[in-house]
């Protein structure tokens, strides 16, 4: 869906680009191309949304322009937009049961609380979910609707953040947050044994030659490793955060130029003799 409405925005003129002629246009595909049709409507219409507001970054200057998705390289994701479309049970106190339209009844892990039964009332209830596919499988995230108590003033002290490169977190009262490798030494050993086969693979391959399965195979490999040094570290960050909003009253943070500190600490590397590693964990 998102491929046919990046072809037919690109094949359109400028004046014609809009909300209402693209909706049109969802509507004829969903009759004439069958696999269009199977797809929700309120799917398609996310799509729509959602491509709508990938435009709207790139023109106000916070995203480059949308492209072709493909399916290697992209994450694989279907929204559910109707909440009474999932019909939630919990079998017991680690997994649940919720209906996919056009899939059925499919088992998954309960990991947070959820208004459902007894529990869901028009302020709090479920009103969507998100199905994704990543490199570690298959998830799915619900969207909850619910009434939050006005917190309390926050009567603590302030400070103030600087974040590096050798010291990931710095505060103005001399405290710093550090945090370790995010894979480890057997990880590390075998991604890199991964992606030597992977390029070994690579070069036997003929030109024009397709992928072959084991080579996938590895690729899947090689981005699980990578997808789990990735939640490591978004893991930390969130840990970290969460411990100096509790903490501390008001929080500045520097205003980083990324660029700069990392060409200035290549270039105090390359004075030392060093050079800069390719792919820091």
């Amino acid at each position: 869906m998102w491929n046919l409405l990046h072809a037919w925005w690109r094949m359109m003129p400028k004046e014609e680009r809009t909300l209402a002629n693209a909706d049109a246009a969802i509507r004829q595909a969903r009759e004439e191309i069958g696999s269009l049709a199977v797809l929700p409507a309120q799917a398609a219409q996310a799509v729509l949304k959602t491509y709508f507001q990938a435009w709207k970054n790139c023109w106000e200057g916070r995203a480059g322009p949308p492209d072709f998705k493909g399916r290697f390289r992209t994450v694989m994701s279907v929204d559910i937009p109707q909440g009474r479309d999932l019909n939630i049970t919990r079998v017991h106190r680690r997994w649940g049961m919720v209906n996919i339209p056009k899939v059925g009844r499919v088992r998954f892990r309960w990991t947070k609380d959820l208004p459902v039964g007894k529990r869901a009332d028009t302020e709090n209830r479920i009103t969507g979910a998100r199905l994704i596919k990543d490199a570690l499988g298959w998830h799915i995230a619900f969207r909850v609707q619910t009434l939050q108590v006005r917190p309390d003033p926050h009567q603590r002290p302030d400070i103030g953040v600087d974040v590096g490169v050798t010291v990931p977190v710095a505060l103005s009262d001399g405290e710093t947050y550090e945090h370790g490798e995010w894979l480890t030494g057997k990880e590390k050993a075998g991604l890199l044994d991964l992606e030597q086969r992977a390029a070994q693979r690579k070069r036997h391959r003929k030109p024009g030659e397709r992928t072959s399965r084991r080579l996938h195979h590895t690729y899947d490999r090689i981005a699980g490793l990578r997808a789990k040094a990735k939640r490591r570290a978004l893991d930390w960050q969130h840990k970290t955060t969460t411990d100096i909003a509790r903490t501390y009253g008001t929080v500045v943070v520097e205003a980083l130029t990324i660029t700069n500190m990392v060409k200035s600490a290549r270039e105090r590397l390359k004075s030392q003799g060093r050079t800069w590693p390719r792919n820091p964990d």
